[in-house]
């Protein structure tokens, strides 16, 4: 008869029937825990570690179970025995089933790596069931379907060449242009402003001729009684007569004296004459440019070596037909800007005609301020 600690060992005291597959009555029983071990471990890899550790843990409770049985063995109690032996039959039982457990739990993550790392592979196919994530294909687990780790990725962003902004490249170098040619006439004009009055570049007309830039010694400006002998014809400036000639527009169609002519040159006006044999229609529109007109006067001009000739003082523009556009030219660029004498009137002068100019005397009332 076989002693009671063996029968504890065994059981029953029989070894277990395998089936015709090699596996043991009690190791079928065994695998029912094990196919939902396996399930719950499919779930997540966490969870089957967790089980596994309180396998091991159970298992390891064993022994005291061992010992107890030892001790209830002592006490020769029949009764106990068959107790203790059914107990320990039980134990033993459950802890292989824990230890089942544990395998089928160990082998369902061996299977989960093994699908992730097959997962890696172009081409693999699905994983094991398991939650969707990126590394597993689509199975009964908790969440969305995860994406094949071999499928199609995210495809590049294709940024598509515009070449230069020629548009923007045109504009720039017009503004700049721009720019350039505003800064460059602001530092011509300062330069051209810098010079004496009629050497301007702005004041310049073709045929002008420019007596103040010759720096001619007979420019003077002293009142003189009688005639005067003038380096021009018809003079532009120099010594003159007391009583300036009345130069508001006036339009005499006589010859007047020089010597007060002049002098209204010297307050700032243009004095238009012409030779006696320019036709009365050019002699008319002529006209049309003085009369009413402040700082302007004209009178024919005998033995003129032009049809026309226009005097400011210093300055003087000769030239052979009415229709030349210099006559406007001349007008705008030197009336009252040739002036030598800021402020001074071309009213209350003298209308006096023909070549001699009036005494002092006749005229000294007249001439205050002047």
């Amino acid at each position: 008869m076989p002693s009671n600690t063996t029968q504890r060992r065994s059981g029953s005291g029989k070894r277990p029937e395998r089936d015709s597959s090699g596996k043991s009555a009690s190791t079928e029983k065994v695998e029912n825990p094990t196919a939902e071990s396996d399930a719950e471990a499919t779930e997540t890899t966490e969870a089957t570690e967790t089980e596994a550790t309180e396998t091991e843990t159970a298992a390891a409770e064993a022994p005291p179970a061992k010992s107890t049985a030892a001790k209830s063995t002592a006490a020769k109690s029949t009764a106990a025995k068959s107790t203790a032996a059914k107990s320990t039959a039980a134990k033993s039982t459950g802890a292989k089933s824990t230890a089942a457990k544990s395998t089928g739990a160990k082998s369902a993550a061996a299977k989960v790596g093994a699908s992730k790392a097959g997962a890696t592979k172009p081409g693999a196919g699905k994983s094991a069931p398991g939650r969707g994530g990126s590394g597993g294909g689509k199975g009964p687990g908790k969440g969305p379907a995860g994406k094949s780790g071999g499928g199609r990725g995210r495809q590049p962003v294709k940024v598509k060449s515009t070449g230069l902004p020629w548009g923007n490249i045109v504009l720039g170098g017009i503004v700049t242009i721009v720019a350039l040619s505003i800064i460059g006439y602001g530092v011509w004009y300062s330069w051209d402003a810098s010079k004496p009055f009629g050497e301007r570049r702005s004041q310049q007309i073709d045929g002008v001729t420019n007596y103040r830039a010759k720096d001619v010694k007979w420019l003077t400006q002293n009142h003189v009684a009688g005639k005067v002998k003038y380096e021009t014809s018809p003079p532009v400036g120099g010594n003159h007569n007391g009583s300036w000639e009345n130069c508001n527009g006036d339009v005499y169609a006589k010859q007047i004296p020089n010597e007060h002519a002049v002098h209204s040159l010297e307050h700032g006006a243009v004095w238009v004459t012409y030779n006696p044999d320019l036709p009365q229609a050019q002699i008319d529109k002529l006209a049309e440019k003085v009369k009413g007109k402040d700082y302007m006067f004209m009178s024919p001009y005998p033995g003129l070596d032009k049809p026309i000739s226009l005097q400011a003082w210093g300055f003087q523009l000769k030239v052979d037909s009415v229709d030349d556009k210099r006559i406007d030219e001349f007008i705008t660029q030197y009336r009252v800007n040739a002036s030598v004498e800021s402020g001074a009137s071309c009213s209350n002068g003298v209308t006096v005609t023909g070549d001699t100019p009036q005494e002092a005397s006749a005229t000294d009332g007249m001439q205050s301020g002047s």
